[in-house]
């Protein structure tokens, strides 16, 4: 089964950043507010950016290091404009 990370986009014009291995569900438990509670008071929600890792521990750590980064540079992942690689010098 494989791992992703993700960033949604909330109705508030916030983002999530999470981690998952089946992004169908992730979704659907997202909007049915039954993830989590940041994004249940925000739904619906959107995926805007995905990333396949190669397991568990590399999503949780993209996770990790996402979750730190100013909205700016959120903005460039997700546009394209710069990889987790470029980002994160890997």
């Amino acid at each position: 089964m494989s791992n992703y990370v993700y960033i949604l986009k909330c109705s508030d014009d916030s983002y999530y950043t999470g981690y998952t291995n089946n992004l169908e569900n992730r979704i659907k438990k997202h909007n049915n507010k039954k993830a989590s509670k940041y994004t249940r008071i925000r739904v619906p929600v959107k995926y805007v950016f995905i990333k396949k890792c190669i397991d568990k521990i590399e999503a949780t750590k993209f996770e990790y290091k996402i979750k730190q980064l100013p909205r700016i540079k959120k903005e460039k992942l997700i546009k394209g404009l710069i990889s987790l690689e470029e980002l994160f010098n890997i």
